[in-house]
């Protein structure tokens, strides 16, 4: 064997250079489209953070100056002002109302719209699932205030349809607003009949992304509806399941201020152990002229952050289980 008939490795090709990406007409457009959104959040959202410092301090006006002048002339507490809030009376009553409509909340608000958009779904008239989807729907758009004069209607004691309804029947007059007893009920229901559509709007778009060939498949092998919707639909959604858990789980130190607040019509006694929470405490401690701006902020801000933590947590816990399913 002759040496040209052993055939030389070949060198290796030179590895290619990166090549530097251009910024392009459309890198302009798609940076002009995000602009507005990137001033709103930074005014309204990154620059009033400043104002946590006064959750560390005595803030009080100083006379002929402005906020930032004042802010600084202000006595710093360091965490007094947290001390005073976790020591309030009421706070364990608040804190355990807060967790508890909110976990309720959550697994209502997954259970029930879910159910929902899987049998809206399965209706084969699209007149009548648009229709039933637009009444669901509505009361996402309605104020709590226009909301509560619906509720008074139904619940005050002479005249309201409730009473009538029940003295028809011949049973007597209840005082809904002066027995708590009731209002646990009332809470969630009236929590439900709100947000029940625009959560059922969202999970429907996703059962409409199914690729209908594997009901299709379904079928052919002689599965139900019910047998569809448990091996096709719901795991289908489980993304989207996944998701609208963990942004919930974050809101869980927060409440609907307007549901506990308006509703109730003022949260006063006797209706205030049944439906104080985190935020009707925050703003009756803000309307109180006896309770320092400092206190309120504080409390404002240990909601935030606690509210931040376990969104993170629970991020966590799912990125462990279904790493793809996880926000971050």
């Amino acid at each position: 064997m002759t040496e040209l008939d052993v055939k030389k490795p070949e060198a290796a090709a030179p590895p290619e250079k990166k090549k530097r990406r251009r910024w392009t007409k459309d890198d302009t457009e798609l940076s002009l489209l995000a602009l507005p959104t990137f001033v709103w959040y930074a005014l309204f959202c990154y620059l009033p953070m400043f104002g946590v410092i006064i959750a560390f301090k005595d803030y009080k006006i100083t006379p002929g100056a402005g906020f930032i002048t004042s802010l600084f002339n202000s006595k710093w507490l360091g965490f007094d002002n947290f001390k005073y809030f976790f020591g309030l009376r009421d706070f364990p009553q608040i804190l355990r109302n807060t967790i508890l409509y909110n976990v309720a909340f959550i697994i209502l608000d997954i259970a029930l719209p879910v159910t929902f958009a899987i049998m809206i779904s399965n209706i084969y008239s699209k007149r009548k699932s648009k229709t039933y989807q637009t009444l669901m729907f509505m009361p996402h758009f309605m104020s709590w205030v226009v909301v509560t004069y619906f509720v008074y209607a139904f619940l005050i004691t002479d005249k309201g349809l409730l009473n009538s309804l029940i003295r028809a029947l011949g049973g007597s007059n209840i005082n809904w607003y002066g027995e708590p007893k009731y209002w646990p009920y009332i809470i969630v229901i009236m929590h439900i009949w709100k947000s029940i559509g625009y959560s059922m709007v969202v999970y429907l778009a996703s059962i409409t992304g199914i690729d209908s060939s594997l009901y299709e498949a379904a079928v052919l092998d002689g599965a139900n509806k019910f047998q569809q919707g448990r091996y096709i639909t719901l795991p289908s959604l489980r993304p989207i399941i996944i998701m609208m858990f963990i942004l919930a789980v974050g809101h869980i130190f927060s409440s609907d201020f307007g549901l506990f607040y308006q509703v109730s019509r003022g949260a006063n006694q006797p209706l205030t152990p049944m439906v104080a929470t985190f935020d009707v405490k925050i703003y009756q401690m803000l309307v109180n002229g006896a309770t320092s701006l400092g206190k309120t902020a504080a409390a404002s801000l240990f909601q935030s952050v606690i509210g931040c933590i376990t969104i993170l947590i629970a991020n966590a816990i799912v990125r462990k289980v279904d790493r793809a399913s996880a926000l971050i």
